[in-house]
């Protein structure tokens, strides 16, 4: 069910993404609230920053968690113009987000020319099928770090 705060707080998302396009970044916009209120927003810094991780969900969950001052954004919404891509959603799941709201689909991102199909399609592959070449080399000292970690006591979960 749609609130009053859901719209309200995508349409900030769409005119984050509209103003964006005019200081040279991508068509894109995102808001995070906690408690009905925002605690970050951003637009696509991708082309501003030269940075390919620098979309606008990104860049909103970097500064709602230095806002925070924590790596969880449990009980948070993230409001976006556009329906996250793979690389945001895997974002969103680490971060603990516990709701999207979203207003353009991939397709529609699509059809402007930012196709994730590929991506999804590749993830979903076997490593030897995907098309960057990947190699595993097991070695004993990097399975000793996690083994570190799991003995480890003072381990804080994220």
């Amino acid at each position: 069910m749609n609130s009053e705060f859901d719209i309200q707080f995508l349409q900030r998302a769409i005119e984050i993404a509209q103003a964006n396009i005019d200081n040279g970044g991508g068509p894109f916009g995102a808001v995070i609230t906690l408690e009905n209120k925002i605690i970050a927003e951003s637009g696509n810094m991708v082309r501003i920053n030269n940075d390919p991780t620098a979309h606008a969900e990104i860049e909103a969950i970097r500064k709602a968690t230095n806002t925070l001052q924590h790596f969880s954004l449990e009980n948070c919404t993230l409001y976006s113009s556009c329906e996250p891509c793979p690389m945001c959603l895997g974002a969103i799941y680490w971060a603990k987000i516990n709701r999207i709201v979203f207003s353009s689909s991939r397709n529609d991102a699509a059809k402007a020319g930012f196709d994730d199909k590929f991506i999804y399609d590749e993830i979903l592959l076997p490593i030897n099928k995907r098309s960057i070449s990947t190699i595993c080399i097991p070695r004993q000292n990097a399975e000793d770090v996690l083994k570190k970690w799991i003995e480890y006591d003072n381990k804080l979960r994220y």
